[in-house]
């Protein structure tokens, strides 16, 4: 058990009378990931994150944490796991402190200078005896993850932690979670901003009406795209028909550039015999491809978004 992935799904199904929210999910997170959750609206992320957690009962399949089943052990499931879905709730008449003394203790209880850590982590320390009700929305979101983080885990899930936030607030948002990330937790980041899971997530899913269409590391994803070089030369006409010679190398015109499909070692090949032949090089730069294209490419140009079927 102690092998055991932090998140292994397999199957998962979730039927809303004809609605099919989730269909036959399969998922595994490995401990140290950043695993992005990607999907349109609707595709039926939030879903998931319930079913994983034992939150919602899936029509068919299962859900495993570090080996154990929500459904068969209950609570004992939820050790060393933490997070939340749909935004974190607190009591907006008690202080940050008191908010979290209550759900440390609902827990089992922790020390004082527990409390004082999460706080200090989340950078709220100094807003700690402040009532919930005057904090911003970035302050409750970082105080969801402070509770979180009471508990110690090693698997934390985090539904859109940065929606609704400003600028400044989704960096620092950024930060912390590269902080915990560096701490050695596991995270599962549902997240309908694609340059955040492309600068935070080093595996992601994509899910589409419910199907897994992509489970695997992001930059494998993004290279399959297959960008090559973008190339301008002195004299573009020569350069074409000299690289049309060239083995292992694609070539194209594209609005006075030449684009080049090839690997590193046949682009320098034709560097050196594009100088040989005294044609010089303006601009050659390697031509990638976001993970926002490849998204909308994928999905059929529908837009990620928060969950609209819960």
């Amino acid at each position: 058990m102690s092998d055991a992935p932090p998140i292994e799904a397999r199957g998962l199904v979730k039927r809303y009378g004809e609605i099919v929210a989730v269909d036959h999910v399969d998922l595994t997170v490995e401990r140290g990931d950043v695993f992005g959750y990607l999907g349109p609206n609707g595709a039926g992320k939030t879903t998931s994150l319930r079913m994983l957690l034992g939150l919602i009962r899936p029509t068919d399949g299962g859900a495993r944490l570090f080996g154990r089943d929500p459904l068969q052990v209950g609570a004992r499931a939820l050790d060393g796991v933490a997070g939340f879905v749909e935004g974190p709730r607190f009591y907006p008449y008690l202080s940050g402190r008191k908010n979290l003394r209550l759900l440390a203790d609902l827990d089992g209880g922790v020390p004082p200078s527990r409390l004082d850590e999460v706080l200090e982590l989340v950078e709220l320390r100094e807003r700690a005896k402040d009532r919930v009700g005057g904090y911003s929305h970035g302050m409750r979101q970082r105080l969801g993850i402070a509770a979180s983080l009471i508990r110690d885990p090693r698997l934390l899930l985090l539904d859109e932690p940065t929606t609704g936030l400003d600028p400044a607030g989704m960096r620092d948002m950024r930060e912390l979670v590269k902080r915990l990330a560096a701490e050695g937790i596991t995270i599962l980041l549902s997240s309908h901003i694609l340059a955040e899971v492309e600068e935070l997530c080093n595996r992601d899913a994509i899910i589409r009406r419910g199907t897994v269409i992509y489970e695997g590391r992001l930059d494998e994803l993004l290279r399959s795209a297959g960008g090559g070089f973008r190339l301008r030369a002195s004299e573009p006409d020569r350069a074409y028909s000299l690289l049309l010679a060239q083995p292992g190398i694609e070539v194209a015109r594209n609005d006075g550039y030449v684009r080049l499909q090839a690997d590193d070692a046949a682009v320098s090949a034709a560097t050196i015999a594009l100088g040989r032949a005294g044609i010089g090089i303006t601009e050659l730069v390697p031509v990638t491809t976001s993970l926002e294209e490849l998204f909308l490419a994928m999905t059929g140009g529908e837009s990620a978004d928060a969950e609209a079927v819960a």
